[in-house]
């Protein structure tokens, strides 16, 4: 995993049976779901049976429903019964999965050998100081760092030498999560904020598990943490252009942000929150006006219920990004557009202008410097970006859209899935940076120049593989086709004049990365992101893992993973459906696939399931899936619905509607065996990390053996453990 993407975590060297105890339950469901017991090459199972948890008569009432949980009691962690169970559970599933340890050590070789042996950002200039991040040689976490800049010839010297830098005296460690880890056991380090005079560092910690985080702040001048301004609860983090004031957003009990925070000369007090569906963007910029908010902040508009206001400010005029209703509005699309006002109108809602999407497009994010405006935005549910200059030289009488503004749009790999701005610090930076990735193209790191339409690639992820026997793939080849990188932002002829200097590596000549989009059961067109090897991959005789998320709006993460590689490498086809529920389509496709709609969400996955079989992608007998956290409810749901179609699935992270705790996988566990023949109730393991937290230990090499155990028993399942 790259470093600028990874969210680090680290062991628990005592046990705590929190809500964040991480579990990952594994099916093979074509028999166990079905009421007739097919025992088609069934995997082997331990001689002895299954965990059989005790049942205590419960009666549970919500929303006007009641139902008998004989499991309940499991819910009280302070219940001795509960770890005894969690611990057979896992000596079950070590019996189970005994068949496996081999390949397992094999597939973590493999994972790990591919991992570069130096992982370094490449460093982000502000103000006087080099930010860059690092993992010390034979560490698990990285080290924030700055060093002060000196002057270099070529770009920052080749940046540095390519990342070698030469350490010196210079260098200050601002965080190291590896002490932390040391200090407090498991670690995860949430948010991380320095104060735009480079003297402070704020960063949320969770050293439970709970994702419960920590407000810290730590001088740089001296190293000190001051311990009575720590704040617990703490999710967001943004300082005040002069760093006397730190905003934050505090979460409630259910770990919803609902109420905004701030400190003032390290003192604290608090005003009225966020409310209730309504966020709020603050960053300050050299040429904002002073504002003392302790005198009180100014009124952009009323909160509604579900309505955003991301605000940014540029020379007198505030830019707002919005979803609220547009009253006698020729458009009537659904998600944000953008509106501008002058800061003297903005309470009164005297919006000067409206900044509509193009058909097809939906607005997702935007950044503001002194002479530029970008705009994140998917079109067809493929991710683009563009700048417009500022300030705009239009009169905005009537309703404009995003092309009638003169964008340059960012130019784009034409198989890219992931796009994930830096920090983008500098307000007078002409140079925007992002980061790229996509199934077969490691992580790209790429500077657009906005008053030159140009780009460069400062970073590409490195990828080890000739010390990997199974692994075929050559040296990167560039991508020489600029009429495919052209298709990313449509006809628009204002593109990039540097096309021939420089290119994007990818393995597409290795393994193929096709977008299809399937039809659903009610006609919608579903999203599906297919890779396999062009070598290995078999029609119609492959196995397929089908990977899929489906909630809270977000984007599937389609990002590259050289884990793949192990499963790509055998023959096997790892595809993506990005289902109704999750992000890409804009906020309808959010919509159309929560709350009551969420059956919209099942069928679309089932959908792109049985699409993958009949074109012949993958066999029929030989397809698993995986979802995590929320993701587990539409994964389990289809293999409830749909039994025949999944030969194995795995549940991570298990997540519930009613709680999200141990408990709720372990009685899931135990009521799957209730409903199944004894045969088949051995297939069911259930294995609880008792070390880490909802999202997994993390590390940079501890991952390689978590997913090495997940693809044994996917393996196992199929019964491929020796090809």
């Amino acid at each position: 995993m790259a470093l600028f993407r990874a969210l680090a975590h680290s062991k628990n060297t005592t046990l705590t049976l929190t809500r964040s105890c991480r579990t990952i339950i594994t099916f093979t469901p074509s028999s166990s779901f079905s009421s007739a017991c097919r025992r088609r090459n069934p995997s082997p199972a331990p001689p002895q049976a299954p965990p059989s948890p005790k049942k205590v008569p419960f009666t549970v009432s919500v929303h006007g429903k009641k139902w008998q949980d004989p499991y309940h009691w499991m819910s009280n962690t302070d219940d001795p019964n509960l770890l005894d169970h969690l611990n057979r559970e896992n000596s079950y599933a070590d019996a189970f999965m005994a068949d496996t340890v081999e390949l397992r050590s094999v597939l973590s070789s493999e994972m790990k050998a591919r991992l570069p042996p130096t992982v370094l950002t490449p460093p982000e200039r502000w103000g006087p100081w080099l930010y860059y991040q690092y993992i010390p040689e034979g560490k698990e976490y990285p080290v924030l760092c700055r060093r002060l800049e000196t002057k270099r010839t070529g770009w920052m010297k080749n940046v540095f030498l390519h990342y070698g830098m030469t350490r010196s005296k210079r260098e200050e460690i601002l965080l190291d999560w590896n002490e932390l880890a040391e200090k407090y056991g498991y670690v995860n380090v949430g948010t991380c904020r320095v104060s735009p005079d480079h003297n402070y560092l704020a960063y949320t910690l969770d050293i439970s598990g709970g994702e419960r985080f920590t407000l810290q702040i730590k001088d740089l001048r001296s190293g000190l943490i001051d311990p009575k301004l720590e704040v617990y609860g703490a999710v967001s983090l943004a300082w005040a252009q002069d760093a006397s004031y730190l905003f934050y957003t505090l979460s409630d009990e259910n770990q919803r942000p609902y109420r905004q925070n701030l400190t003032i000369g390290f003192s604290f007090c608090h005003f009225s929150g966020l409310g209730k569906g309504m966020g709020f963007s603050l960053r300050c910029h050299p040429n904002c006006h002073s504002v003392n908010p302790s005198n009180g902040l100014q009124k952009i508009c009323n909160r509604t219920s579900g309505v955003q206001y991301f605000v940014e400010h540029h020379s007198g005029l505030f830019y707002i990004l919005t979803n609220a209703p547009i009253p006698d509005a020729e458009w009537s699309g659904q998600g944000y557009y953008l509106v501008r006002s002058r800061i003297e109108d903005v309470e009164s809602a005297k919006f000067q202008s409206i900044i509509l999407p193009d058909k097809d497009t939906s607005l997702c994010d935007m950044d503001i410097f002194n002479g530029y405006l970008v705009l994140f935005f998917t079109k067809k549910g493929l991710p683009l970006l563009c700048s417009l200059n500022l300030p705009m030289q239009i009169d905005f009488k009537h309703q404009v859209y995003i092309q009638d503004l003169k964008p340059w749009y960012f130019p784009l790999p034409s198989n890219t899935c992931s796009v994930s701005p830096g920090s983008n610090h500098d307000f007078l930076n002409m140079v925007y940076r992002v980061v790229l990735s996509s199934p077969v193209m490691p992580d790209v790191i790429v500077d657009y120049d906005m008053s030159r339409h140009t780009y460069s690639i400062v970073h590409q992820e490195e990828v080890n593989c000739d010390s990997v026997g199974q692994s075929c793939i050559p040296t990167f080849v560039l991508n020489k086709n600029k009429s495919k990188i052209q298709e990313a932002h449509g006809d628009n002829k204002e593109c990039a004049t540097n096309f021939n200097s420089q290119r994007w590596k990818d393995f597409s000549h290795v393994y193929c990365c096709q977008r299809e989009e399937v039809i659903s059961d009610d006609g919608v067109r579903v999203p599906l992101t297919i890779v396999y090897s062009r070598e290995s991959w078999k029609k119609g005789q492959s196995p397929g893992l089908l990977v899929s998320y489906g909630a809270y709006g977000e984007d599937l993460d389609k990002s590259w993973c050289s884990d793949h590689l192990s499963l790509l490498d055998r023959g096997w086809v790892v595809a993506f459906a990005d289902v109704r529920g999750g992000g890409g389509g804009g906020p309808s496709w959010h919509k159309s696939g929560s709350g009551l709609n969420k059956l919209n969400s099942i069928f679309d996955f089932v959908s792109c399931g049985n699409y993958l079989v009949n074109e012949g992608y993958v066999q029929s007998d030989l397809l698993s899936a995986i979802g995590w956290s929320a993701g587990c409810l539409l994964v389990g749901a289809a293999m409830n619905m749909h039994p025949q179609l999944f030969r194995a699935v795995i549940l991570k992270h298990l997540t519930f509607i009613l709680r999200v705790g141990v408990w709720e996988g372990a009685k899931w566990v135990a009521k799957v065996r209730d409903s199944t023949c004894p045969h088949c109730s051995q297939t069911v393991i259930m294995k609880t990390s008792m070390i880490g937290g909802h999202f997994g230990e993390g590390g940079h090499y501890a991952q390689c053996d978590e997913t090495a155990y997940e693809y044994a028993f996917l393996m196992k399942a199929f019964g491929i453990l020796n090809e």
